[in-house]
């Protein structure tokens, strides 16, 4: 068993701003702690502390046991890593160390195979067995197996970047959960990840003797899993933590109550502030003329001095405000029609038709078609017209398919991608987006766009460049340029993965004021609860309406 202990961790971003203020933590044996917090509270900077990428600038992070971690990045990977290259990355140092070196030696000997190349070959493989090399690939075999229904010497050379998002989430997390450590951080482990893989993960890790410290947004996974709920909490100095120690069920009552006790105490000390300068200045004006209150005025100094060092009982955290308005407008009654629908390789012919107004749901395992079907329709459908172009700059990918798709009078995508990289927003900075406008956005002067990126918490980002945003916030980013651009229907793909509670809350009060319809492809059970239709991608390649959200649909077959 292991556990993780932080200590009053300080941590200064690099212009000098506070992020961290002596935050303090304890992940017990076998706890499974959740990392809540606003966009930007550092909670992605905290788990880097505790893993050794970062130097805290103040405190210490002790812990027993060997730490596993899952970095936020794990999904996006699109670099040359191969799987065997992924699962040793994972490993304890040792092994990481021997794979690193038996990668050197049998290149060094494919490049020259000279007896020095040979024994260090030779020698890689003697250290490999020594560190327990082949055991671990013995349970790697079991993590290729279960993630890809292949074995590991078939998948060990197969590049990360050809997995799909939920795959590369799916294959560490198999890893971290088998592996012997201890004590494991996960930042955003449900991300990517289909209903039937949540449920999966919430078993594992109520299931699991490790320690967990992690960090999601998934309401649904968070009641499940958790047994505490630390809520980094920004403040003028930094964050700080607060630890409700119990489930999430129970969190947000618990926080209300917490905020209310704070409020009270602190109107109580701002009461007895204002009695003790009252009494100093009264007794400062009534001195001037009676020596004999000189005492009184100095002890009432004194009293009112070590008062103001103590300070108030507890700073109260602002509630983050985030406050959407999407408006949309009016349309022709039929927002999309399909017949005969088939997107190539993906799904078999269907149809569909979408009313001025709804809110559509589009359900399915990973890999059965749904961002593809959002992608066409964002590009205007089969046979786009003018109106019909997506707002935004964002180039939109052609989608092969055949059949017919069309939208209606008036309506015009606005298309939310999550993994969408956004080449056209990179190296530019806020400000200066909203500034230029495009297409279908007019530009904005510096004080309206101010007051825009003011609603969406981002005014204090409004010099930096999009791509040093946190996920987060390059999420409300995007959903404020959405809410500038015109659109009159939404299409979200998977709109909440890395939006705060507040953020996803907002969204959804945002989502219910929009006058145009809405599709959605989502894996977030507490979001999809909002919407009144449910649109099923299934894996036999079948496209079916549910009365009622359906979460375990198989996965999709294909050749892997």
């Amino acid at each position: 068993m292991g556990h993780l202990d932080i200590s009053a961790v300080s941590y200064f971003l690099p212009d000098g701003r506070p992020l961290l203020d002596e935050v303090d933590l304890r992940v017990a044996d076998g706890a499974k702690v959740a990392l809540v917090g606003p966009n930007g509270a550092g909670k992605t900077t905290l788990l880097r502390i505790v893993a050794g990428g970062e130097a805290p600038h103040g405190g210490a992070v002790a812990r027993t046991g060997g730490l596993g971690v899952m970095r936020q990045m794990v999904g996006r990977i699109d670099d040359g890593r191969s799987i065997r290259d992924l699962l040793a990355s994972l490993a304890p140092a040792a092994i990481r160390d021997a794979a690193a070196e038996l990668a050197a030696a049998e290149l060094g000997i494919m490049e020259v195979d000279d007896e020095p190349a040979q024994m260090r070959y030779a020698t890689a493989l003697v250290d490999w067995a020594d560190v327990g090399g082949y055991e671990a690939e013995a349970g790697w075999d079991q993590v290729t197996d279960s993630v890809l229904s292949i074995p590991f010497d078939r998948a060990q050379d197969r590049e990360v970047r050809t997995l799909s998002g939920g795959e590369q989430k799916r294959l560490v997390l198999e890893a971290l959960l088998r592996g012997p450590e201890e004590v494991l951080l996960l930042d955003e482990p449900d991300n990517y990840l289909d209903v039937p893989t949540k449920r999966w993960l919430e078993a594992q890790l109520k299931a699991s003797p490790k320690s967990v410290l992690f960090v999601s947004h998934d309401r649904e996974l968070l009641s499940r899993a958790a047994t505490q709920v630390a809520t980094l909490e920004p403040t003028a100095t930094g964050s700080g933590i607060w630890v409700h120690g119990g489930s999430f069920t129970t969190y947000p009552q618990a926080r209300d109550d917490r905020r209310s006790r704070l409020e009270e105490l602190m109107r109580r000390w701002e009461e007895e502030h204002a009695k003790l300068k009252t009494l100093v200045l009264t007794l400062k004006t009534k001195s001037a003329f009676n020596d004999g209150l000189a005492s009184r005025y100095s002890a009432a100094q004194t009293r009112l001095r070590k008062f103001e060092e103590a300070g108030p009982p507890q700073v109260v955290a602002r509630d983050q405000d985030v406050r959407v308005r999407l408006r949309g407008g009016r349309t022709a009654k039929r927002a999309v029609v399909a017949e005969g629908l088939e997107l190539t390789g993906l799904m078999r012919p269907f149809d569909l038709e979408v009313w001025f107004g709804e809110r559509v749901a589009v359900l399915g395992s990973n890999g059965s078609g749904k961002s593809h079907f959002l992608r066409l329709l964002a590009a205007g459908g089969s046979d786009p017209g003018a109106e019909h172009e997506p707002a935004g700059e964002t180039e939109v990918a052609p989608v092969a398919h055949t059949g017919r798709v069309v939208l209606g009078s008036r309506v015009r995508p606005g298309w939310f991608a999550q993994n969408h990289t956004h080449p056209e927003l990179a190296g530019r900075t806020l400000l200066d987006i909203l500034h230029r406008g495009d297409g279908h956005r007019s530009g904005m002067g510096r004080e309206p766009a101010s007051k825009a990126l003011d609603r969406y918490e981002l005014v204090a980002a409004a010099e930096q460049t999009y791509d040093t945003l946190s996920g987060g916030q390059q999420a409300r980013f995007q959903i404020l340029l959405l809410e500038l651009g015109g659109a009159t229907l939404l299409l979200l793909d998977e709109p909440t993965d890395n939006l705060d509670l507040h953020s996803a809350e907002a969204l959804e009060i945002g989502l219910a004021a929009f006058e145009g319809a809405v599709m959605a492809v989502t894996h977030d059970r507490w979001f999809t609860r909002t919407f009144d239709r449910y649109l099923l991608f299934g894996a036999d390649g079948e496209v079916v309406e549910t009365p009622e959200p359906v979460w375990d649909a198989a996965r999709v077959d294909r050749v892997r």
